[in-house]
């Protein structure tokens, strides 16, 4: 069962994604269909690769009395009156929360980031479970009244945990969040999943791969640090960007600094990826992203 949101202001709220070819007509029948059907528009954001055919892009929120309701019989409208335009739709109710995992493994700032912020009302999601490699957090996750699952990854049975990971999963979640979960995913994994899923890394990579990226940083001098989140595919790390963000250092800072400050950046990148992919602030272009 999807969660609803508690807060009030959300009942009633939809969120219309339209996507595909841009041609002319293609706004005025999205908003007149909408007035049609009573709605309200709250706001609209909208990009065009190309005013002429081009690649069309917009996210509107709007209020219906009784969106529930009426939702069914909006969409069918909707679907029939852009018929004759090569887009697809897809429409929401901002009341019902994304399901979301979270995987992780020793490292915590991100997954108690995320617990923190949904605990506290920031972060309008509905994280189901956590699944880990190791049994590290399970108390600090259970504090939490949010399920933990210790899954060993074993090198050679890596498909055996895959498959538990895919039981637990289907059917269960729309978004798979990896903060700071240290395992590759297989590619038959990522086919398999069915829901989207979100990484974080420090935007070292790949200049300073493998074990002590900070130390390496550190001896090379480095004078910005960040964060990148993206969408996982089959290309380790050159999935869709969703959001990213650097702070400057400086030669006085230690390595361990640089962590620290590291560490912080990475919490709010990740967090803010995950707030704009479940408010369908996102629409993927190819191997890109427009965020709204």
């Amino acid at each position: 069962m999807v969660q609803a949101a508690s807060d009030p202001s959300l009942q009633d709220v939809g969120r219309l994604i339209v996507q595909g070819t841009d041609s002319p007509g293609l706004v005025a029948a999205i908003s007149g269909t909408l007035a049609e059907h009573g709605a309200n528009i709250a706001s609209l954001d909208q990009h065009t690769s190309d005013p002429s055919g081009g690649r069309f892009f917009q996210r509107t929120v709007f209020t219906l009395d009784s969106l529930s309701a009426h939702a069914p019989q909006l969409r069918e409208a909707l679907e029939k009156k852009l018929e004759g335009f090569d887009v697809q739709l897809r429409l929401t109710e901002a009341r019902r929360l994304k399901r979301v995992a979270v995987f992780a493994s020793k490292t915590d700032h991100c997954l108690l980031d995320l617990l923190w912020r949904q605990r506290r009302g920031d972060l309008d999601v509905n994280i189901t479970m956590v699944i880990s490699n190791h049994p590290d957090h399970s108390e600090d996750v259970r504090a939490f009244g949010i399920p933990y699952f210790y899954i060993p990854v074993d090198k050679d049975r890596r498909e055996e945990a895959e498959a538990r990971h895919l039981e637990l999963l289907r059917d269960n979640v729309d978004l798979v969040v990896l903060a700071r979960y240290m395992q590759i995913l297989s590619e038959r994994f990522i086919e398999e999943v069915g829901v989207p899923v979100i990484n974080i890394h420090h935007s070292f990579l790949p200049a300073f791969i493998g074990a002590g990226p900070y130390r390496k940083a550190k001896e090379r001098g480095v004078k910005l640090i960040g964060a990148t989140a993206h969408y996982v595919t089959k290309d380790l790390d050159e999935g869709p960007i969703i959001s990213q963000d650097v702070v400057s250092v400086t030669h006085r800072e230690t390595a361990d600094d640089l962590r620290r400050r590291g560490a912080d950046v990475e919490r709010r990148v990740l967090s803010s990826a995950v707030e704009a992919h479940c408010q369908d602030r996102v629409l993927r272009d190819g191997n890109a992203t427009i965020v709204f």
